[in-house]
């Protein structure tokens, strides 16, 4: 077995995976995490990732449709030599047969990362990753506090700047969920602080950039959409996109908000919808009744399937320009309301 143990994985990212294991499959929930790890394996095996003959991209959908390309790509040599990486990313179509191919050829100073959403044990393509010795497969799921508050020192020390213990403790509970829309808010953060010519961002400073986001427009967009309140999220999102947000950051926040709810679920069968809510971290008790609505119109199926709608919207937003990615974030919003709307009748 080949597949990478949670505790294992940043190390092993940091190192580099062994040369001599051609096919790296990066899968999960964590669709920021995914992307983020998937760029730095493919990106690290190159001499110049901004070397198109070193770091080639291929979309799934077109190696489903020519599966023998990805051994083309790997046995092809760079236009000056060296190593090369070949990043497959995420796709409609199955492409497996074109990743088992690979598997069973000879490759030399090349390096396959596959990206991928969250696969089920069953799926084709983790399968036979992890039952290769000849790949790896890595995990990723969403963040807990301890990774965060490492992600927080470590993104804020290549800015040169520290936070204190109950800044980054606060910060920790604020994030979570989706690695890229984490990293966008401990940008924004650097930023601000820098701005004010500070060295050590404190919990004034995570107040002032994360506060009025989180309580005014994310929350409320987010239990709008949960609690099947259609009209609130149309209109709640056009004031989100008049803040000028990025519509990943909602759909980012809605899918850990939803990942969330069904780990609550789970974790807590026997007990009912306030008991669970009481788990809640740094929950604010204006959002406690409704936090509680959704946990007991939201059975663990359902919220699967909010999952998975929000991962492809996440995906969509990520790949579309900034116009369309408002229009696709906006409608996964309200195919959420409109699911919540059923669950309450």
């Amino acid at each position: 077995m080949t597949a990478v143990k949670a505790g294992e994985i940043e190390g092993l990212i940091r190192r580099g995976p062994d040369p001599r294991i051609p096919v790296i499959l990066v899968f999960g929930p964590d669709t920021g995490l995914v992307t983020e790890r998937a760029r730095k394996l493919a990106e690290d095996f190159v001499d110049d990732p901004a070397d198109p003959f070193a770091l080639v991209r291929i979309d799934g959908d077109a190696l489903a449709a020519d599966p023998g390309r990805l051994c083309d790509e790997a046995g092809t040599m760079g236009l000056f030599g060296g190593r090369r990486s070949i990043w497959v990313r995420p796709g409609t179509r199955n492409y497996a047969p074109a990743v088992e191919a690979v598997l069973g050829a000879t490759v030399a100073d090349a390096r396959i990362v596959v990206e991928a959403g969250d696969l089920a044990k069953s799926n084709p393509l983790r399968t036979l990753c992890e039952r290769s010795p000849k790949a790896l497969a890595i995990p990723c799921y969403a963040d807990d506090e301890r990774t965060l508050s490492d992600l927080i020192e470590r993104t804020l020390q290549e800015r040169g700047l520290r936070i204190d213990r109950a800044a980054r403790e606060v910060l920790a509970r604020s994030l979570g969920g989706d690695r890229r829309a984490s990293l966008m808010e401990i940008e924004k953060l650097a930023l601000y602080a820098a701005g004010e010519g500070d060295k050590i961002v404190t919990l004034e400073h995570v107040e002032a950039v994360t506060s009025d986001v989180a309580a005014s427009v994310l929350n409320t967009l987010i239990d709008a959409a949960f609690d099947g309140r259609r009209d609130a999220v149309e209109r709640d999102y056009r004031r989100f996109r008049h803040e000028g947000l990025d519509p990943g950051v909602v759909l980012g926040s809605a899918l850990r908000h939803a990942l969330t709810l069904l780990t609550t679920r789970l974790d807590n069968p026997e007990k009912t919808p306030a008991m669970m809510v009481a788990t809640w971290r740094g929950l604010h008790f204006k959002r406690r009744a409704s936090i509680e609505g959704q946990l007991g119109a939201w059975p663990p199926g359902t919220l699967r399937q909010a999952v998975a709608a929000l991962q492809e919207g996440v995906l969509a937003c990520r790949r579309a320009e900034p116009d369309l990615a408002h229009a696709l974030a906006s409608a996964a919003l309200l195919r959420v309301a409109e699911a919540g709307a059923r669950r309450r009748r």
